[in-house]
Protein backbone atom coordinates (compact mmCIF):
# COMPACT_ATOMS: atom_id res chain seq x y z
CA UNK A 1 0.00 0.00 0.00
CA UNK A 2 1.24 3.62 -1.09
CA UNK A 3 1.86 5.77 1.81
CA UNK A 4 -0.59 8.43 2.66
CA UNK A 5 -0.10 11.95 2.16
CA UNK A 6 -1.58 14.51 5.14
CA UNK A 7 -1.51 18.29 4.40
CA UNK A 8 -1.03 19.83 7.70
CA UNK A 9 -2.04 23.71 7.16
CA UNK A 10 -0.98 25.17 10.34
CA UNK A 11 0.33 29.02 10.61
CA UNK A 12 1.84 28.28 14.03
CA UNK A 13 4.74 26.06 13.57
CA UNK A 14 5.06 24.66 17.08
CA UNK A 15 1.62 23.31 16.20
CA UNK A 16 2.48 22.09 12.57
CA UNK A 17 6.32 20.80 13.28
CA UNK A 18 4.47 18.50 16.50
CA UNK A 19 1.29 17.47 14.24
CA UNK A 20 4.07 16.71 11.18
CA UNK A 21 6.37 14.70 13.92
CA UNK A 22 3.07 12.32 15.36
CA UNK A 23 1.62 11.74 11.74
CA UNK A 24 5.13 10.73 10.52
CA UNK A 25 5.63 8.47 13.38
CA UNK A 26 2.82 6.55 12.03
CA UNK A 27 3.94 6.03 8.94
CA UNK A 28 2.21 9.38 6.85
CA UNK A 29 3.81 11.47 4.59
CA UNK A 30 3.28 15.17 5.65
CA UNK A 31 3.46 18.24 3.56
CA UNK A 32 3.11 21.56 6.25
CA UNK A 33 1.81 24.75 4.67
CA UNK A 34 1.65 27.79 6.59
CA UNK A 35 -1.45 30.31 4.98
CA UNK A 36 -4.78 29.35 3.04
CA UNK A 37 -3.87 29.93 -0.32
CA UNK A 38 -0.79 27.02 0.16
CA UNK A 39 -3.34 24.73 1.78
CA UNK A 40 -5.87 25.14 -1.20
CA UNK A 41 -3.16 24.25 -3.60
CA UNK A 42 -2.06 21.14 -2.03
CA UNK A 43 -5.02 19.64 -1.37
CA UNK A 44 -6.29 19.86 -4.70
CA UNK A 45 -2.67 17.77 -5.63
CA UNK A 46 -2.03 14.18 -4.14
CA UNK A 47 -3.47 14.82 -0.81
CA UNK A 48 -5.02 11.59 1.00
CA UNK A 49 -6.06 14.49 3.86
CA UNK A 50 -6.54 18.24 4.90
CA UNK A 51 -5.44 18.76 8.36
CA UNK A 52 -6.70 22.52 8.34
CA UNK A 53 -6.61 25.29 10.78
CA UNK A 54 -9.57 27.73 10.43
CA UNK A 55 -7.30 30.87 11.15
CA UNK A 56 -4.54 30.93 8.56
CA UNK A 57 -3.36 34.03 6.94
CA UNK A 58 -4.51 34.83 3.60
CA UNK A 59 -8.01 33.01 3.02
CA UNK A 60 -9.07 31.33 5.78
CA UNK A 61 -9.91 27.91 6.93
CA UNK A 62 -13.54 27.76 6.78
CA UNK A 63 -13.38 29.25 2.84
CA UNK A 64 -10.26 26.71 2.29
CA UNK A 65 -13.30 24.07 3.20
CA UNK A 66 -15.89 25.65 0.61
CA UNK A 67 -14.10 26.62 -2.20
CA UNK A 68 -12.85 22.68 -2.18
CA UNK A 69 -16.44 21.44 -1.47
CA UNK A 70 -17.39 23.73 -4.45
CA UNK A 71 -15.04 22.28 -6.94
CA UNK A 72 -16.16 18.80 -6.01
CA UNK A 73 -13.31 17.65 -4.19
CA UNK A 74 -13.51 14.59 -1.79
CA UNK A 75 -10.65 15.00 0.05
CA UNK A 76 -11.26 14.32 3.57
CA UNK A 77 -10.79 17.45 6.26
CA UNK A 78 -10.11 17.63 9.51
CA UNK A 79 -10.73 21.42 10.90
CA UNK A 80 -8.31 22.75 13.90
CA UNK A 81 -9.55 25.84 15.90
CA UNK A 82 -9.32 27.36 19.15
CA UNK A 83 -13.33 28.04 18.61
CA UNK A 84 -15.53 25.44 20.72
CA UNK A 85 -18.63 27.81 20.23
CA UNK A 86 -21.00 24.80 18.65
CA UNK A 87 -21.95 27.21 16.10
CA UNK A 88 -18.57 27.05 14.66
CA UNK A 89 -18.62 23.18 14.98
CA UNK A 90 -21.88 23.09 13.31
CA UNK A 91 -20.79 25.86 10.24
CA UNK A 92 -17.70 23.14 9.71
CA UNK A 93 -19.70 20.57 9.40
CA UNK A 94 -22.32 22.06 6.87
CA UNK A 95 -19.53 23.47 4.80
CA UNK A 96 -18.12 19.86 4.05
CA UNK A 97 -15.79 18.90 7.04
CA UNK A 98 -15.41 15.79 8.13
CA UNK A 99 -14.57 16.10 11.77
CA UNK A 100 -13.62 19.18 13.95
CA UNK A 101 -10.91 19.56 16.72
CA UNK A 102 -10.85 22.02 19.46
CA UNK A 103 -7.67 23.50 20.09
CA UNK A 104 -5.74 22.31 23.09
CA UNK A 105 -5.66 18.84 21.46
CA UNK A 106 -3.81 15.55 22.09
CA UNK A 107 -1.56 15.04 19.00
CA UNK A 108 -2.47 11.01 19.36
CA UNK A 109 -5.86 12.15 18.92
CA UNK A 110 -5.54 13.84 15.89
CA UNK A 111 -3.64 10.64 14.49
CA UNK A 112 -6.18 8.32 15.57
CA UNK A 113 -9.18 10.92 14.11
CA UNK A 114 -7.31 11.02 10.83
CA UNK A 115 -6.59 6.93 10.94
CA UNK A 116 -9.98 6.94 11.12
CA UNK A 117 -11.46 9.03 8.93
CA UNK A 118 -9.12 7.20 6.10
CA UNK A 119 -10.41 4.02 6.85
CA UNK A 120 -14.17 5.31 6.85
CA UNK A 121 -13.12 7.02 3.34
CA UNK A 122 -11.62 3.80 2.14
CA UNK A 123 -8.29 5.66 1.63
CA UNK A 124 -6.46 3.23 4.07
CA UNK A 125 -6.66 0.06 5.58
CA UNK A 126 -8.40 -1.58 7.54
CA UNK A 127 -11.23 -1.42 5.06
CA UNK A 128 -14.46 -3.16 4.95
CA UNK A 129 -13.67 -6.71 5.06
CA UNK A 130 -10.65 -6.79 7.53
CA UNK A 131 -9.90 -9.37 9.89
CA UNK A 132 -8.49 -7.71 12.87
CA UNK A 133 -6.73 -10.60 15.48
CA UNK A 134 -5.75 -9.98 18.91
CA UNK A 135 -4.60 -13.41 20.32
CA UNK A 136 -8.25 -15.70 20.50
CA UNK A 137 -10.25 -12.25 19.65
CA UNK A 138 -10.52 -11.82 15.81
CA UNK A 139 -13.09 -8.91 14.71
CA UNK A 140 -14.76 -9.62 11.38
CA UNK A 141 -15.49 -6.20 10.08
CA UNK A 142 -16.92 -7.83 7.19
CA UNK A 143 -19.29 -10.28 9.19
CA UNK A 144 -19.89 -7.73 11.82
CA UNK A 145 -18.77 -10.38 14.47
CA UNK A 146 -16.66 -10.28 17.48
CA UNK A 147 -15.52 -14.11 17.50
CA UNK A 148 -13.52 -15.76 20.85
CA UNK A 149 -12.10 -19.12 19.87
CA UNK A 150 -13.95 -18.69 17.08
CA UNK A 151 -17.28 -18.23 18.81
CA UNK A 152 -19.40 -15.14 17.79
CA UNK A 153 -20.07 -12.94 21.25
CA UNK A 154 -22.97 -11.57 19.66
CA UNK A 155 -22.10 -7.77 20.29
CA UNK A 156 -24.98 -5.34 19.31
CA UNK A 157 -24.12 -2.92 16.20
CA UNK A 158 -23.28 -0.07 18.60
CA UNK A 159 -21.11 -2.43 20.70
CA UNK A 160 -19.18 -3.80 17.72
CA UNK A 161 -18.91 -0.25 16.19
CA UNK A 162 -17.60 1.12 19.52
CA UNK A 163 -15.13 -1.76 19.21
CA UNK A 164 -14.15 -1.36 16.00
CA UNK A 165 -13.12 2.01 16.70
CA UNK A 166 -11.13 1.49 20.01
CA UNK A 167 -9.46 -2.16 17.98
CA UNK A 168 -8.48 0.07 14.72
CA UNK A 169 -7.08 2.36 16.70
CA UNK A 170 -4.97 -0.21 18.94
CA UNK A 171 -2.43 1.45 21.41
CA UNK A 172 -4.40 4.80 21.14
CA UNK A 173 -5.74 6.26 23.99
CA UNK A 174 -9.19 8.00 22.53
CA UNK A 175 -11.05 10.24 24.82
CA UNK A 176 -14.85 9.99 25.46
CA UNK A 177 -15.96 12.98 23.34
CA UNK A 178 -14.04 11.34 20.70
CA UNK A 179 -15.69 8.10 20.81
CA UNK A 180 -18.97 9.89 21.45
CA UNK A 181 -18.46 11.80 17.72
CA UNK A 182 -17.38 9.06 15.71
CA UNK A 183 -19.63 5.80 17.32
CA UNK A 184 -22.57 8.09 18.11
CA UNK A 185 -22.30 11.14 15.85
CA UNK A 186 -21.42 14.75 16.65
CA UNK A 187 -24.94 15.62 17.00
CA UNK A 188 -25.58 13.09 19.72
CA UNK A 189 -27.34 14.58 22.79
CA UNK A 190 -26.37 11.77 25.53
CA UNK A 191 -23.30 12.39 27.80
CA UNK A 192 -20.18 10.61 28.21
CA UNK A 193 -21.34 8.07 30.51
CA UNK A 194 -22.85 6.46 27.58
CA UNK A 195 -19.32 5.45 26.47
CA UNK A 196 -18.38 4.24 30.33
CA UNK A 197 -21.64 1.92 30.12
CA UNK A 198 -20.87 0.28 26.42
CA UNK A 199 -17.20 0.03 27.20
CA UNK A 200 -18.70 -2.58 30.87
CA UNK A 201 -21.06 -4.31 28.73
CA UNK A 202 -17.76 -4.89 26.10
CA UNK A 203 -15.71 -6.22 28.70
CA UNK A 204 -18.71 -8.30 30.36
CA UNK A 205 -19.10 -10.01 26.96
CA UNK A 206 -15.67 -10.16 25.72
CA UNK A 207 -13.03 -10.49 28.50
CA UNK A 208 -15.03 -12.01 31.67
CA UNK A 209 -16.41 -15.03 30.12
CA UNK A 210 -13.72 -15.74 28.07
CA UNK A 211 -11.05 -15.28 31.30
CA UNK A 212 -9.46 -13.03 28.39
CA UNK A 213 -6.85 -10.70 29.91
CA UNK A 214 -7.68 -6.40 30.11
CA UNK A 215 -8.21 -5.93 25.92
CA UNK A 216 -9.96 -2.13 26.96
CA UNK A 217 -8.53 -0.37 29.43
CA UNK A 218 -9.14 3.36 31.08
CA UNK A 219 -6.93 6.12 30.67
CA UNK A 220 -8.23 7.75 33.93
CA UNK A 221 -10.00 11.58 33.49
CA UNK A 222 -9.75 10.81 29.12
CA UNK A 223 -11.25 8.01 28.12
CA UNK A 224 -10.07 4.30 26.51
CA UNK A 225 -7.06 2.63 25.27
CA UNK A 226 -7.50 -1.06 23.29
CA UNK A 227 -4.07 -3.07 23.95
CA UNK A 228 -3.49 -6.40 22.23
CA UNK A 229 -2.82 -8.26 25.47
Amino acid sequence: MATQTIVVAEDDPAIRELLTHHLERDGFSVLGVADGHAALRRARGAADLLVLDVGLPGVDGYDVVRTLRREDRTVPIVVLTARNEEVDRVLGFELGADDYISKPFCPREVVARVKSILRRSGRAVPQAGTLLRFGRLEIDSAAREARVDGVDVRLKPREFALLMELAGNAGIALSRDWLLQRVWGFDFCGDERTIDVHVHRLRAKIEEPWQLPPLVRTVHGFGYKFVRG
